[in-house]
């Protein structure tokens, strides 16, 4: 298995992080991607990519890092971008759930940072909280046949989903689809494997029956298994099929 977002190097982790990468090798995670933050996060992030070969970084600037003074964040970012070798620029995109006085300059970051991967040829991952069609809008606008990526923690309906595919973009889901009323039981019974990849987004949001607690990749057995359930496919044709599509996305344009 592939969890292609978590945020291991947050300090909710400093107490027992040999362990809960163990714990995840244990139930075979064999990747975790790490999607950056903001200045604040790339140093550890480093770090611990160098460390361990199982997991690899992500540049880019979270929408809710972006206020009035975004630009020297993203000198950041271009700056990396431009001296490293990084999985994909992520996390990147909208959101409008805590705060929409940033909108604009959300956007504008956004679509600079899209600019970005289509010149270092690499994906996106798209953070759309409350922004789901808002984000598909500004993706088509900037489309392109070298962009791709994933739309991180999909809560849409359906017909939202059908939009992102048809996009040529992943949908990343993680400990929603276990949730009660997460609404994905009404879209992943509908959608094929081919469209979709495994994610934590730890320590946010853990699977149930850890709700409310700090999530880890090793809990991304109870999304694999919760997407076999809806999609009425064995777990382990969900965990290869969503392992291809995360080893295709990830693979450098020119290998692909």
């Amino acid at each position: 298995m592939i969890d292609t977002h978590a945020h291991i190097y947050l300090d909710a982790f400093d107490k027992d992080f040999d362990a809960m990468l163990d714990r995840a090798n244990q139930i075979g995670v064999e990747k975790i991607y790490m999607p950056n933050i903001d200045h604040t996060s790339i140093d550890r992030m480093l770090e611990i990519e160098a460390r361990y070969d199982t997991c690899y970084s992500m540049m880019g600037l979270h929408p809710c890092s972006v206020d009035a003074k975004f630009e020297k964040e993203l000198y950041l970012v271009e700056d990396w971008l431009s001296k490293k070798q990084f999985a994909a620029v992520g996390e990147i995109g909208i959101d409008l759930y805590w705060d929409k006085t940033y909108w604009e300059q959300q956007k504008e970051a956004f679509k600079i940072q899209i600019a970005w991967a289509k010149s270092y040829r690499l994906p996106v991952v798209v953070h759309c909280r409350e922004s789901i069609d808002e984000t598909i809008e500004i993706i088509s606008e900037l489309k392109e046949d070298t962009l791709t990526g994933v739309f991180h923690c999909f809560t849409g309906n359906l017909k939202q989903a059908q939009k992102i595919i048809e996009l040529g973009f992943y949908l990343g889901i993680g400990g929603v689809s276990t949730f009660k009323n997460g609404g994905l039981d009404h879209v992943l019974p509908h959608v094929s494997l081919n469209h979709l990849l495994l994610e934590t987004d730890s320590p946010y949001l853990a699977p149930t029956p850890h709700r409310g607690k700090r999530n880890e990749p090793s809990y991304l057995n109870l999304i694999a298994s919760k997407i076999a359930e809806l999609a009425e496919r064995p777990v382990k044709e969900v965990v290869t099929k969503t392992t291809e599509n995360s080893n295709k996305l990830f693979t450098p344009v020119e290998a692909r």
